[in-house]
């Protein structure tokens, strides 16, 4: 691993510079405002922006609060499963593209949810340089309006994301139990729906559309997801895990060092990798049973490369969703757009590392008939 001073300076690529100043406040109190002196200008940053986002939040209330309420989501979403680099970015781009069927929360919205009605417009016409033009962890486009993870809405209106424990490593394994939600206290859960429930409604104001969602969290949620959500459709997308494991490293190499808070235990990752892949699978087949039939399907990362169009296409029949036909020429010029991407590669994994992997993640090798 890089040196724990890896982009110190940075305070770029970090999603807490949407959180209000009373949500910092209570965050930094839960963690003892212990913050590693390398990244205090990081919270400098944080507090400064919380102070605006408070100010623009009251006012976004007094705006739109009675709109908001009034909102039905009628169209059943649609949810992108799968672990942290396992694709289900390439699906996400490719399904956002059907733009008559669908609605994504987009990069400027999962990290403003308390004010992007007021401020998205302004912002990002005249700001577009705030945000990096690549992803650092897989060199994908990156903008303001690209289709964008949710997880970062609810967790800032929250406080309740094991995301929380790449700011704050010294209490990841407080912030784990949020994966999944078992263990936590109904209070939470219920907190945790109805700021989901809120975001999601924002989304749809103007717009009747389906919300097309997609967070990797989400895959160890289906029975709290189904419980908002009770026609919810779901694609789970999965990848051979050796690349899965792999990548999930560089990405704490890279992107995982623009937001932490305090200096983070390298030699914990592999062993955080691993646990966290099995708790998110042990309880992803836990609640499969209770996705109505007809409601997910299932596609391989390698298959989806390789023809784009065919595994969209899939997805529209296995879970009967109208207007391919129509959607099928502007996938189809999207993929043309594709074909200089070149992604990650690495070099193999020492026999020891490979074993581990193959052994604590055997269900994996097993459920999507990869070789060990």
């Amino acid at each position: 691993m890089a040196s724990p001073l890896k982009h110190r300076w940075s305070i770029g690529h970090n999603y807490l510079t949407g959180i209000t100043f009373g949500a910092w406040c209570r965050l930094l109190w839960q963690n003892g405002f212990a913050i590693s002196p390398v990244y205090l200008h990081r919270a400098a940053a944080i507090t400064l922006a919380s102070l605006s986002n408070s100010v623009l939040a009251g006012v976004e209330h007094l705006r739109f609060a009675r709109r908001i309420d009034a909102v039905e989501i009628t169209r059943p979403p649609l949810f992108i499963l799968g672990h942290w680099r396992s694709g289900t970015t390439l699906l996400h781009e490719l399904l956002a593209q059907d733009d008559v069927q669908f609605q994504t929360p987009n990069t400027y919205q999962v990290v403003n949810p308390h004010t992007f009605l007021t401020t998205e417009n302004f912002t990002t016409r005249m700001f577009p340089w705030l945000v990096p033009p690549r992803r650092p962890m897989d060199n994908m486009a990156l903008s303001f309006t690209s289709p964008q993870e949710d997880e970062f809405a609810p967790l800032l209106m929250t406080l309740t994301s094991l995301y929380l424990g790449m700011s704050f490593p010294r209490r990841a394994a407080h912030y784990e139990r949020y994966l999944t939600f078992q263990d936590v206290d109904r209070a939470e859960v219920e907190a945790w729906k109805a700021a989901f429930l809120r975001f999601c409604r924002k989304i749809t104001l103007h717009s009747p559309r389906a919300v097309l969602l997609k967070s990797p969290p989400h895959t160890a949620r289906i029975r709290t997801i189904l419980e908002m959500f009770p026609d919810a459709r779901f694609v789970h997308i999965h990848r051979n895990p050796y690349d899965v494991f792999q990548s999930q490293r560089h990405f704490f190499d890279t992107a995982g060092w623009y937001t932490y808070l305090q200096r983070p235990d390298l030699a914990a990752l592999d062993e955080a990798i691993l646990t966290r892949h099995e708790a998110m699978y042990d309880a992803y087949y836990a609640d499969l049973p209770l996705i109505p039939p007809g409601h997910l399907h299932e596609i391989r990362f390698d298959q989806l490369e390789a023809d784009p169009v065919a595994g969209i296409a899939g997805v529209y029949q296995a879970l009967s969703l109208p207007g391919f036909a129509g959607f099928e020429p502007r996938l189809r010029a999207y993929v043309a757009t594709l074909k200089g991407y070149r992604k990650n590669s690495f070099a193999p994994l020492d026999a020891t590392t490979r074993a581990r992997v193959a052994e604590r993640w055997a269900r994996s090798f097993s459920k999507g008939n990869y070789p060990t």
